[in-house]
């Protein structure tokens, strides 16, 4: 689905982002490019919650519906695509220098730990055995 964000910069600001279907999910990022990706996360993390919660996920506004609507004063509009696919909470065993060095290297990159690790792991893909035979590590 995909969902209207509002990005807003004032002077001596990061750019911030909010979702005028979602009131109180906000983002923020020092760049366009960062603030886009933090809205993905955002979104995707507030919709998770809800979606844990019980709460119904509306569906998105069309531009039509926010023409009026004030807090895009000043805002551009854009669309954040996001999987209503579901969220599983994981524990992982690591010792705490590790978990230093995660979170400084997601906090570089300008993601969480969950996203960082997520997307470590992936871009690694599937781990060949000896014999050929792909394995997937857990």
């Amino acid at each position: 689905m995909e969902y209207i964000a509002y990005l807003h910069k004032d002077r001596k600001s990061d750019f911030g982002v909010s979702f005028p279907d979602f009131p109180g999910c906000v983002t923020a990022g020092k760049t366009l490019e960062e603030a886009r990706r933090m809205a993905v996360q955002a979104l995707a993390l507030h919709i998770g919650g809800m979606a844990e919660d019980g709460e119904p996920i509306p569906e998105p506004s069309t531009i039509d519906d926010v023409a009026e609507d004030p807090a895009m004063k000043g805002a551009v509009a854009f669309l954040v695509s996001v999987g209503m696919e579901k969220t599983v909470r994981l524990n992982i065993t690591a010792k705490e220098s590790q978990i230093a060095a995660i979170d400084q290297q997601a906090d570089e990159a300008g993601m969480t730990r969950s996203a960082y690790m997520v997307r470590a792991a992936l871009g690694r893909g599937m781990h060949k055995k000896a014999s050929g035979r792909r394995e997937v590590r857990k």
